[in-house]
């Protein structure tokens, strides 16, 4: 849990640089309330190890309260401090109606959607053997065609503000087997969903080596008017607002001349040469 001085912390380091607000998105899946949910994705699972290795995973992290969370960011924001109330919801099949029941009473400015795994599948915890394992089995076709049909879930529902690292599958370094082609299809993905996209600086530091969302799929969505916000996904103190400068300049290279804020789940644009915006998990 977020203390009152981690956040000034956060907040500061922010404002140092230049960054007009920071939101604190925690992940739905490190509370208790999200437990329900976490057992359903471990019941659809048909191999033990991959299943005993997901609930392992639920148990170690979903141990916070998501009332407690919500009440220390919103007393952040009465001091004064330029912070948002977010969160970071992870997909969920089949049950996005859930998440979005589950929220609907608390205060957020914003909801980020994520795929962090696909069935049992973490496959960016970059940490774990077993996960990392199945890169050698599952075939490259395979794995972008059901990452493709969870971002259609996913978009297709309205528990979530912006689509964060929209094209996370790649953060083992593996590219889609046709570029064009699957760019394509996530842009038309995207685009008809009406969601913001964030772009973040977090895939520099993994093995891909390259910021989210890739320059063509970065490059489509601007053509196609999509809206975007930024992201650090800071972890760390230390990564707060990493790279915002490179991903500033990137997003005018294809023409942005702004990015997304959220207050009470409300978006606002703001000029891209003046201001700037962070999800920090």
């Amino acid at each position: 849990m977020p203390s009152n001085e981690r956040i000034a912390e956060y907040s500061m380091k922010a404002t140092g640089m230049g960054i007009s607000e920071i939101a604190i998105t925690e992940h739905l899946f490190r509370f208790k309330q999200s437990l329900s949910l976490l057992n359903t994705v471990v019941a659809r699972e048909s191999n033990v190890e991959m299943a005993d290795s997901m609930k392992a995973y639920f148990n170690f992290h979903a141990t916070m309260d998501l009332d407690q969370y919500v009440e220390s960011i919103q007393v952040a924001k009465n001091a004064g401090l330029p912070v948002r109330l977010g969160l970071e919801v992870d997909y969920y099949r089949g049950s996005m109606d859930e998440v979005s029941t589950m929220l609907s009473g608390y205060p957020f400015d914003v909801i980020l959607g994520s795929i962090h795994w696909l069935g049992t599948w973490r496959f960016d915890d970059l940490d774990d053997p077993l996960s990392m394992g199945q890169w050698g089995v599952v075939s490259p076709d395979a794995v972008w065609m059901a990452y493709e049909e969870a971002m259609k879930e996913l978009t297709e529902t309205d528990a979530c503000d912006v689509i964060a690292h929209p094209d996370l599958i790649k953060v083992h370094g593996e590219k889609p087997p046709m570029n064009s082609e699957f760019w394509s299809i996530m842009a038309d993905i995207l685009s008809k969903s009406g969601m913001t996209v964030e772009v973040s600086s977090a895939g520099w530091r993994k093995p891909v080596g390259e910021q989210y969302p890739a320059v063509e799929l970065l490059a489509e969505l601007a053509r196609r008017g999509v809206p975007f916000t930024t992201a650090s996904d800071a972890h760390t103190l230390s990564l707060v607002g990493d790279q915002m400068d490179k991903l500033r300049a990137m997003l005018i290279d294809v023409g942005v001349t702004s990015v997304r804020s959220f207050s009470t789940r409300v978006a606002r644009d703001i000029d891209i040469s003046q201001e700037s915006t962070i999800e920090s998990a």
